[in-house]
């Protein structure tokens, strides 16, 4: 029996000290060499870094107000894949020696003619309603975070240096420090983004948008590690890729980009939700684009652009 009330004596504990009980994971080494392990499978990044010692033993006296940071969550789930890292925290009453049974929402539906899976995919870390509330400090933590790869596909993705003055110089030393950076941008100039314009219902906002972001963008042009293309493709989806981690800006007709959704999506082993959309990129950027750096007319346009700006 789950419990969302405060603890009131010795009988009742929350879900995740019960648990790791029934392991034998309740002492903190043993708790986090099993942390250790879970995290090198999920991600290596988060290898070493679990919960000190005093944190972990708040985690098990049921007075943590709210839930341990994403990442902490993100391990713990995966240690425990029957449980939402929520139920986690819940208190249960039935004892200090017993541990409870999964809720019924973690149970799957079998059946020999249809294929299960969990009903929330294991790579998504939040779902954010509109990209407007997502975190200000996500943005610039996965953009600092990254060691490996960073791709940024839009049509204009004018709000992150505006709302981030400092992130095109990140972008210089990220790459002058070995990180891939691909940046995928809207031509101002094709018909696909005046579409979009109309889509959304800010008509010639969009590739002026457009040419405000390559203002703000044309510093990294020509620079070594930086790949810089634009394309002209019905945008479905904006894709912000960080190493391992990315940020999916969904698209809805009739609806300004910044009230869209937003997916924070983790790779995972074994899953492909984070890959598919890597794909999608990929596909445009091979055969749907062309390089800023070898095309005369496209750097005819981003100068235009450029000069365009300065007199807005």
């Amino acid at each position: 029996m789950i419990d969302k009330g405060p603890a009131s004596g010795a009988a009742k504990q929350i879900v995740l000290k019960a648990l790791l009980r029934q392991r034998h994971l309740q002492s903190y080494s043993s708790f986090i060499r099993e942390y250790n392990r879970v995290a090198g499978r999920v991600d290596k990044a988060f290898k070493g870094h679990g919960p000190s010692k005093a944190q972990y033993y708040r985690w098990l006296s049921g007075e943590l107000v709210g839930l341990p940071y994403s990442d902490h969550c993100l391990i713990l789930e995966a240690m425990f894949p029957d449980w939402k890292v929520e139920q986690l925290f819940e208190f249960h009453t039935g004892g200090t020696e017993v541990a409870p049974d999964p809720p019924e929402s973690a149970m799957r539906i079998t059946s020999p003619s249809v294929a299960t899976s969990s009903v929330t995919p294991h790579e998504m870390v939040a779902l954010y309603s509109h990209r407007a509330d997502t975190p200000k400090k996500l943005w610039m933590d996965l953009l600092t975070g990254a060691t490996e790869r960073i791709d940024l596909f839009a049509n204009a993705s004018l709000f992150l240096p505006e709302e981030n003055p400092e992130a095109i110089r990140i972008l210089k030393e990220k790459a002058r420090n070995g990180v891939k950076i691909r940046i995928l941008l809207g031509d101002p100039e094709d018909p696909a983004m005046s579409l979009r314009g109309r889509e959304e219902r800010l008509f010639e906002q969009i590739p002026g948008r457009i040419r405000m972001a390559l203002a703000y963008y044309r510093p990294l042009v020509g620079l070594d590690g930086i790949e810089f293309r634009l394309h002209g493709t019905s945008l479905y989806n904006s894709i912000f890729r960080y190493d391992n981690q990315m940020l999916v800006n969904q698209h809805i007709y009739g609806t300004y980009g910044y009230i869209a959704p937003i997916l924070h999506l983790r790779k995972q082993p074994n899953c492909d939700l984070f890959d598919t959309y890597m794909r999608s990129l990929d596909l445009v950027w091979n055969e749907e684009s062309h390089d800023i750096q070898d095309s005369g007319s496209a750097q005819r346009r981003l100068a235009r652009s450029s000069s365009k700006t300065e007199l807005q």
